[in-house]
């Protein structure tokens, strides 16, 4: 063959090579291009506040009388070489089961994604309503319809947050450089269990507490920071990213819908940043509360956001600049299987939600115990899911946590910014470690619905995403 044609055959082989790549985009991806794709991020918000008369937290309180706080969903969308991730926070005491299954499936179908990319969260504020889609269905079943939250609510609130997220992508903005900050909270969190001299939980600190021996007793382990994560356009603040670890009410069960101390601080220090969407996480603060600082007085609502709107202040003045790029992102995801309580028994929980002279509050109850038992013995598994930003990683978690699962996380990276997002699927209750089960308390009693054994289940999943960070 002559030098010509071998030269024409070279350059027909890479028009043709070219012309494929252009084609399919997965083979451009996989030649390098996507490597050069722009970080951007699309934030969002909505406003959530239910109805005059919408049942409030899963329909265990007084229904909703007034409204003292409206409350809203927050997210951002990640937009660089791979698909999208989304992160939402609601302010909703818990967003379970179906109810995760449905906000994934749709958020996934409008911002071209997959749920496994998606992180649906509760601030867990109680005087706010409380969704559990599959659960709601068994109650339908027995003829209590709406009893749990308002289904009109719930759909036009899906529709309107979802759009809101959707049209965000129009105005999507480059991200430059990752922001990193933590402040300390004082006077806010306390752990809830008090251990007698015998290691067993001799007092339950709840949320608020007059009980002098309560308030007296030591903070004991808690993680004390809020936890600022920013993304920046070069100088300017595109969103800011807050974590910390605790129950968020202050008092609750009146009929006054409110976001409560973690809503009146996200406001206050958004006050500082005008213009920039402020997006909170409950952390893992299942065992964690502000009993020892918290009588239950009104009066000390604003009061703790007030001490947890200082420590978001201290962390963004300390906050410290990370260039980032596509590159620099990296999400993980883990389907896992939690280890069923064996105290869920069907036949008994059955009994209680057909039975029409059982308390309403038992019968709803009932049906969030026996869908959850169902969906776990179907093989039904939870995402748990890491966020690689640059120097930080962000853990989304299911349930009502125990902190020292965030605790344990931030050990696994110690040269890493980690922060923790829990109260994702509230379908397992509260998730112990597994010497608080035999511990006793309120925690690791009926309201959980994991086995002891879900410690190492979970301690495991958090080696794989967060130590391994690749």
């Amino acid at each position: 063959m002559s030098q010509l044609r071998k030269c024409y055959v070279v350059l027909l082989s890479i028009s043709v090579l070219a012309l494929i790549i252009c084609v399919h985009p997965s083979l451009s991806q996989a030649a390098g291009t996507s490597e050069s794709a722009p970080l951007q991020v699309a934030t969002f918000e909505c406003d959530i506040t239910p109805p005059i008369g919408s049942p409030l937290c899963y329909g265990h309180v007084a229904p909703a009388k007034k409204v003292v706080d409206p409350l809203s969903a927050r997210g951002i969308v990640i937009l660089g070489s791979e698909k999208p991730i989304v992160l939402l926070a609601l302010d909703w005491v818990g967003a379970n089961n179906g109810a995760q299954d449905v906000w994934k499936k749709k958020l996934a179908e409008a911002l071209a994604t997959t749920t496994d990319r998606c992180a649906v969260h509760c601030l867990h504020q109680h005087d706010a309503p409380g969704v559990d889609i599959s659960a709601n269905a068994r109650l339908k079943q027995q003829n209590l319809n709406g009893i749990m939250y308002n289904e009109d609510y719930l759909n036009d609130v899906m529709q309107r947050t979802i759009q809101a997220a959707k049209a965000s992508l129009k105005t999507a903005q480059p991200v430059t450089h990752v922001g990193t900050g933590k402040g300390k909270v004082k006077q806010f969190a306390s752990n809830r269990r008090i251990l007698g001299l015998d290691g067993k939980v001799k007092i339950v600190r709840y949320s608020s507490s007059r009980n002098p021996a309560a308030i007296a007793a030591p903070v004991g382990t808690i993680d004390p920071f809020v936890r600022l994560l920013s993304l920046w356009n070069k100088d300017q603040p595109v969103v800011i990213l807050s974590y910390y670890a605790t129950h968020p009410q202050s008092y609750y069960g009146k009929g006054g819908i409110s976001c409560d101390t973690v809503g009146l601080a996200r406001a206050l220090h958004e006050k500082q940043t005008p213009g920039v969407l402020h997006v909170h996480f409950n952390g893992a603060g299942g065992n964690i509360g502000a009993g020892k600082f918290n009588n239950g007085d009104p009066k000390n609502r604003p009061l703790l956001a007030q001490r947890l709107a200082a420590g978001m202040e201290q962390a963004w003045n300390t906050t410290q600049k990370t260039p980032v790029s596509a590159k620099d992102v990296n999400w993980k995801s883990k389907p896992v299987l939690l280890p069923l309580r064996d105290t869920l028994d069907e036949t008994k929980l059955t009994g209680i939600l057909e039975n029409p002279k059982a308390r309403l509050t038992d019968r709803i109850r009932a049906a969030r115990d026996l869908d959850y038992l169902k969906r776990t013995q179907a093989g039904t598994t939870i995402d748990i899911t890491r966020l690689k930003l640059g120097p930080a990683q962000v853990v989304h978690m299911p349930g009502e946590l125990f902190v020292e699962y965030q605790l344990a996380a931030q050990k696994m990276a110690p040269h890493d910014f980690v922060c923790m997002a829990a109260y994702g699927d509230q379908g397992p209750g509260y998730i112990g470690t597994t010497i608080a089960y035999a511990q006793g308390g309120y925690e690791t009693g009926r309201v959980s619905r994991t086995a002891p054994e879900v410690e190492t289940v979970l301690m495991q999943t958090l080696k794989e995403l967060v130590s391994n960070n690749d």
